[in-house]
């Protein structure tokens, strides 16, 4: 999933004692930040391989630090103990580590068997991406029903304050399109180019700070 991972930080969001949005939305895809990261650094490796999905050509074979359930429960741990530091809140602490951890639950979904419990066998993945007429519909619930959520629970406080929330909205939306439309390769590519983590990490960026924007706009209703 790509979209469908910020579902977490939209109903985390409405909780009164949660990190803001913005910070969710980086909780819900830090999972995927640390790998793409890892993988510009050597730590991490993956190859683009056509068809071996019918929606994804990456072959994730080599990602324990951070698609492990172990290793996902340790970033969990981690982003939950600096939001801790920066507000000496457990609850709010709780809620971060839950919506990091829920990156890895919603993979399960969509995966090939290429996660792992601890970084070895056996596998794990339920395969959604081989069925798009499941996981299209599933992905647009997950994000689109999540941002409907937040916004029935939120108000504005600010003019124009549905202008963040459309942008954000149609920033999710031309992402998700063009995750799905771009062409598969015609042959294994093994490495992949740089600028295909480079250009997740700058998604992820993109979409977090219009959730801060639409964080700025909004308040939980009492």
């Amino acid at each position: 999933m790509f979209i469908g991972h910020y579902s977490a930080a939209f109903v985390a969001a409405t909780s009164p004692r949660a990190p803001r949005l913005g910070t969710l939305f980086v909780a819900a895809q830090l999972v995927d930040l640390a790998f793409f990261s890892f993988v510009l650094l050597g730590i991490e490796h993956m190859r683009l391989v056509p068809h071996i999905t019918a929606m994804n050509p990456m072959d994730l074979y080599d990602m324990p630090w951070t698609h492990s359930l172990a290793g996902a429960i340790g970033w969990a741990a981690g982003f939950g103990a600096a939001i801790w530091l920066a507000r000496r809140s457990l609850t709010a602490a709780a809620i971060g580590g839950a919506v990091v951890l829920s990156h890895w639950l919603i993979d399960l979904l969509v995966h090939r068997p290429d996660l792992t419990l601890a970084g070895g066998p056996p596998p794990f993945g339920l395969g959604l991406w081989n069925r798009p007429a499941i996981e299209i519909p599933l992905e647009l619930v997950f994000a689109f029903g999540g941002l409907v959520f937040f916004v029935g629970r939120t108000r504005a406080t600010a003019p124009r304050a549905w202008l963040p929330v459309a942008a954000l909205a149609t920033v999710m939306a031309v992402a998700q399109a063009v995750n799905w439309l771009s062409a598969q390769p015609t042959a294994v590519i093994d490495p992949p180019p740089a600028s295909l983590a480079i250009s997740g990490l700058a998604a992820y960026g993109v979409l977090a700070a219009l959730a801060w924007w639409v964080s700025r706009a909004r308040e939980i209703k009492a």
